[in-house]
């Protein structure tokens, strides 16, 4: 075995490991439902959202005593709210009753028997102008098993003083960096190359721009094609360009932020959090940044832009459970995702809110957002996506290491292996 197989043997049983370690997290004991006798409770286990409880507040006040929506917060990290959850409803906890759920895990939680499909009224009305792309991450094995609450998607955002304009391709933004550090001026193209899920992002943002597949259409195969290849290529072409920051191989979301305001970068891709922020921490910089669609890999082929968001499920184990579908709906109706849209930065799932007035000027950038929501990248929907992240996370970092055709044979057995788990904790 050559030095190189021996180093991608190392790399692939670090990664299958880790993601066996998901699989080891022991069931927590249930939890009661609390609230008196003549008010149902239903339990919201959610994401922190600052303005959120007026949204409760709002829904509780239309359903006249029906039922009562307490809003438990979960914990600020994706892996600590899916490992809570997953703990109570291996358990059977009755005391969970709405979930928000990441796009990723709605497959997982499904076939699990963890959740309740939407079915009837309930599901018409979370599919009525509900964009396609976010409807996709709600599904699994033709059934809607959530409804979208929110979408994301990231932008280009580059220096309209440095640049005449976006670049179309990432060879063209590549090159544009290096003209600008040949001259002296802010050049680094900074985005998330960190070994975690957003690089996981970046990846499949790659493999979908190139028209390649990671899995096959029903989730139950690797497939990582001659596009997953030009992904991996134009990964680690990027990654050793010299137009990265030092930082590249760590960075995450909010630190690649703080970077391109630090007046260091000519071009950010990042969530759209990045605009207000921005206009905060530096009104005259933000005044040059302007904002395109993501690069794509061909010229003329637009880019397949990865999303993310939050889907809204009802607990299997609910006590209410027609209670708690009345309570999605109502937290993801229009007024609502308008309201978290401009007061929390969370880009709506259905269509028409894009088109109010007051959407403007909280979201300058919404036609571009909207255009790549109606072109999205999925990532691979599959009960096993986590164990999948997981390797892939491992094997991609860092970019500048990836050889693509070993890479893609080293991602593909990797992969198969992850799929023979599923995924799902017990």
């Amino acid at each position: 075995m050559s030095d190189s197989d021996q180093a991608g043997g190392r790399r692939r049983a670090r990664a299958l490991a880790a993601a066996a370690a998901l699989t080891l997290v022991a069931p927590m004991a249930a939890c009661g439902t609390g609230g008196d006798e003549g008010t149902p409770t239903i339990n919201l286990y959610y994401p922190p959202e600052q303005n959120l409880q007026k949204v409760v507040d709002d829904c509780n006040a239309q359903a006249q005593g029906r039922y009562r929506i307490e809003y438990r917060v979960l914990p600020r990290q994706a892996d600590e709210q899916r490992v809570q959850m997953v703990r109570r409803l291996a358990a059977e906890d009755t005391g969970m009753d709405v979930l928000g759920l990441d796009v990723t895990w709605t497959q997982e939680f499904a076939s699990a028997d963890w959740i309740l499909e939407w079915t009837g009224e309930d599901r018409a009305e979370a599919e009525q102008g509900t964009l396609e792309g976010p409807l996709e991450t709600a599904r699994y094995e033709g059934r809607l098993y959530a409804a979208p609450k929110n979408t994301n998607v990231q932008l280009l955002w580059y220096r309209k003083d440095l640049v005449p304009g976006p670049p179309a391709t990432w060879n063209q933004m590549i090159v544009a960096a290096q003209e600008l550090k040949n001259q002296g001026k802010p050049y680094q193209v900074l985005t998330m190359g960190a070994q975690y899920e957003g690089l996981v992002v970046l990846f499949n943002t790659l493999v979908e721009s190139a028209g390649g597949r990671i899995l096959n259409d029903d989730g139950t195969e690797a497939v990582m094609d001659e596009g997953t290849v030009r992904a991996l290529a134009q990964l680690q072409r990027f990654a050793t360009a010299g137009v990265t920051s030092p930082s590249f191989s760590n960075a995450t979301e909010d630190p690649v932020r703080l970077e391109f305001q630090s007046g260091a970068g000519a071009f950010q891709l990042n969530w759209p959090f990045v605009y207000p922020a921005l206009q905060e921490a530096d009104p005259e910089l933000a005044k040059q940044v302007g904002w395109a669609r993501v690069p794509g890999i061909e010229p003329g082929t637009p880019s397949k832009v990865t999303i993310g968001g939050v889907n809204l499920a009802v607990s299997a184990y609910s006590e209410h459970p027609e209670e708690a579908f009345d309570a999605a709906t109502c937290l993801r109706n229009e007024k609502n995702q308008k309201f978290s849209a401009i007061n929390d930065g969370v880009p709506p799932t259905i269509e028409s809110v894009y088109d109010d007035p007051e959407m403007t000027e909280a979201y300058p950038m919404k036609e571009t957002i909207l255009e790549e929501l109606k072109e999205p990248a999925v990532r691979p929907l599959t009960p096993a996506y986590q164990s999948i992240s997981t390797v892939m996370s491992a094997i991609l970092s860092p970019p500048s290491a990836i050889d693509p055709e070993a890479t893609a044979d080293e991602l593909r057995d990797a992969i198969s292996d992850a799929l023979e788990s599923k995924g799902v904790l017990p």
